[in-house]
């Protein structure tokens, strides 16, 4: 396309010449469809995936563990929008259909700077997130983000870097400050599944025991042995 011609090889352009370029030859049904789901469709999705995957933590064996992991995948893709609002002032990235004529925009009129894409930094960050917690759900999370990532390419509002760049940032602070969050979260939720507000880390009927001992006493999740085991030790002590 003439109008994406730059002085020499620029792969950045060309890739995003290729995957905006279907977008030229699409339905304007399927244009519509791209369009909601490259905005809002696959956000949604995420939110969905996040309260599955928190009703399902709440039946499990340690469960206030398991929550406050899953509760940490919104909060890391809160904070990395925040690390990229300077990220976008420094950069100051046009849009690509600023700089470029040609390109078939389904969403016109963004006016913000392009590098690193929002939608991709936040929804890389809770897939990766939610794998930290979940593999099954993070692996699903993780693909909804890759296909935000072509389809924000697809619209016409964002380079290809632009996307990686938001993958990189939400990957780094999902995984990055993971062990401070957990470290702050699990026993936030802990003291939550004490309380009255318990169905939030529990469900109604789960089983609780996993936490405690014979005399109610609090145990390490993992740390109990079989009967037999503790009298073979006994055993042996002895």
């Amino acid at each position: 396309m003439a109008g994406l011609a730059l002085e020499g090889p620029n792969p950045d352009v060309d890739v995003l010449d290729g995957i905006n370029g279907l977008a030229k030859d699409a339905p304007h049904w399927v244009n519509k469809a791209m369009e909601y789901i490259g905005e809002y469709g696959i956000i949604a999705g995420l939110g969905v995936l996040c309260l599955i995957a928190w009703w399902s933590a709440r039946r499990g064996p340690g469960a206030p563990s398991a929550v406050a992991g899953l509760v940490w995948a919104p909060l890391a893709a809160g904070l990395a929008l925040l690390a990229n609002i300077p990220i976008r002032a420094f950069v100051e990235r046009p849009r690509p259909f600023k700089d470029h004529a040609g390109l078939e925009v389904l969403i016109p009129g963004k006016s913000d700077y392009s590098f690193v894409s929002d939608h991709a930094t936040l929804t890389m960050a809770v897939g990766v997130g939610l794998f930290v917690a979940h593999r099954k759900y993070g692996l699903i999370g993780i693909a909804l983000a890759l296909a935000e990532g072509f389809c924000r390419v697809y619209m016409g509002v964002h380079y290809p870097t632009d996307v990686v760049g938001g993958f990189a940032l939400g990957t780094a602070v999902a995984l990055l400050l993971a062990p401070l969050a957990q470290a702050l979260l699990v026993p936030l939720a802990t003291a939550v599944g004490r309380s009255k507000a318990a169905w939030l880390v529990r469900a109604p009927g789960a089983d609780a025991g996993a936490g405690q001992d014979a005399e109610g006493g609090r145990v390490v999740a993992g740390s109990a042995m079989p009967r037999g085991q503790k009298e073979r030790d006994k055993d042996l002590a002895a």
